[in-house]
């Protein structure tokens, strides 16, 4: 279907912005963000989308449930919240659930690879059991901004929406 060209077309193009400047700066500027929403709105009440308004609506607020989780324990950034939500828009309720799934995947080997490559895989692991196990309890020692914890998590987000939406 055209509209389904149209809207992969502008996930690959925005998701892939996305994670381009996150890697580079580790932020995902508002301006691709509501650009991507704006524009799956846009292309919903045109009827040249993949899903109508509603849908798209939808989709943006289960993509922001998804994601705002991990930005209330820290881990998550909110650009990346709204970087879901945005792609939502495009891809629908079903595909944003299943960008969600395919992302939380890429991200934790996107993480491996990271922390690997960082000589901090053993530790890295170790923390992350200890943060299931605790609830959360060792949060901070996740976050600190001085361990070398984090990474971009845009790409991740972005191989799950361009996945959901070639394939969903």
């Amino acid at each position: 279907m055209p509209s389904d060209a149209l809207a992969l077309t502008i996930v690959v193009a925005g998701a892939g912005t996305a994670a381009a400047i996150d890697i580079r700066t580790r932020r995902v500027p508002n301006a691709v963000t509501m650009s991507l929403a704006g524009a799956g709105v846009l292309l919903a009440a045109a009827g040249l989308g993949r899903v109508g308004v509603t849908a798209a609506l939808a989709a943006g607020l289960v993509g922001f449930a998804l994601m705002l989780p991990g930005h209330f324990l820290g881990p998550t950034g909110a650009g990346d919240v709204k970087l879901l939500s945005a792609l939502g828009t495009l891809l629908g309720p079903a595909s944003t659930l299943w960008a969600f799934l395919v992302a939380m995947i890429a991200g934790g080997i996107l993480a491996a690879v990271v922390a690997a490559h960082r000589g901090r895989l053993r530790l890295a692991v170790s923390r992350s059991a200890e943060l299931v196990v605790t609830a959360g309890g060792n949060a901070a020692d996740i976050e600190d901004a001085g361990a070398n914890n984090g990474f971009a998590y845009a790409p991740a987000i972005a191989i799950g929406a361009i996945v959901a939406g070639a394939f969903v």
